[in-house]
């Protein structure tokens, strides 16, 4: 697959997750994070031990790149990026930033490339709908990249 039926695909989810809409979000939601979680060190099982950054190839020429940015004892701040061309500044899509909450075995997306943050984006509290509806947008489309991911059989290597 090349880098032009990869950004197809991505932007193709980006367009589905608009359209679904569950009743109970709330609860989806968590079964979401969840199951995000689970996909996650599915992909990346050494997850925990990773100091600082790790790289995941598959035999597509589309590496995947991870970095830690925080670490609690209960949680990991992650971003995680495709790259699409060997120049690492030039186009990493999707550039996602995860909370992983080691404790509750949750994976929430903080951002993406697309979209500021819940807090920047809504800040008004009282709209608790509209927030919902953003969380659901991001970490559902963070389950679909990382089956997308997990399809691509990637193996990652820690960097250090």
């Amino acid at each position: 697959m090349g880098n032009s039926e990869c950004l197809r695909q991505l932007s193709g989810q980006l367009t589905i997750m608009y359209l679904l809409n569950p009743v109970d979000k709330s609860f989806c939601l968590e079964q979401l994070c969840a199951s995000n979680y689970q996909k996650l060190l599915s992909l990346i099982p050494d997850l925990t031990s990773i100091t600082r950054s790790a790289v995941g190839i598959t035999q597509q020429p589309i590496e995947l790149y991870l970095q830690i940015l925080d670490r609690t004892p209960h949680t990991l701040t992650i971003k995680l990026s495709h790259c699409f061309n060997k120049n690492f500044d030039s186009l990493l899509i999707p550039d996602v930033i995860i909370r992983v909450y080691l404790d509750a075995q949750l994976a929430e997306v903080l951002r993406d490339f697309a979209r500021d943050s819940v807090a920047r984006s809504i800040d008004d509290r009282r709209l608790s709908k509209e927030i919902m509806n953003y969380k659901w947008r991001l970490n559902y489309f963070l389950q679909k990249w990382l089956e997308h991911c997990l399809k691509q059989h990637y193996q990652f290597t820690a960097n250090t």
